[in-house]
């Protein structure tokens, strides 16, 4: 079994939304495991993947070159990628290469139920 069918959850019609929760094992070996299950997901032809980075202490610029092409992908399927939980480091590397302008961030799942995005705050 793959590691999107056992930690991925998919939502909407025909599964077009797919929250991806990325943790520190599966970061352990290196981003591979990470983009495969980006991968996964977007040949399950999801217009839209949520990775939860609640769960993740920091990433590097790897990483988000990661999210950026499946965003690409989800973009031209009129979707985007959304990263949920993003730490301060985080946060502040989206700020800093401007991606926060591409990507959507969200606080986490509280900020998310009230639909409340990064880029609706001030203090990024």
């Amino acid at each position: 079994m793959s590691r999107f069918a056992a930690g991925a959850e998919t939502s909407g019609a025909a599964g077009d939304e797919v929250v991806v929760p990325l943790d520190e094992d599966l970061l352990s070996d290196g981003l591979a495991d990470a983009r495969w299950v980006l991968h996964d997901a977007l040949l399950a032809g999801a217009r839209r993947i949520v990775v939860d980075l609640s769960r993740v202490h920091s990433l590097g610029s790897p990483a988000l070159a990661s999210f950026l092409w499946a965003h690409r992908v989800c973009r031209a399927r009129g979707g985007g990628v959304v990263l949920r939980g993003a730490d301060r480091r985080t946060r502040e590397m989206l700020r800093r290469t401007g991606l926060w302008r591409v990507l959507q961030v969200q606080r986490g799942d509280a900020a998310a139920a009230r639909g409340r995005s990064v880029r609706e705050r001030t203090d990024l």
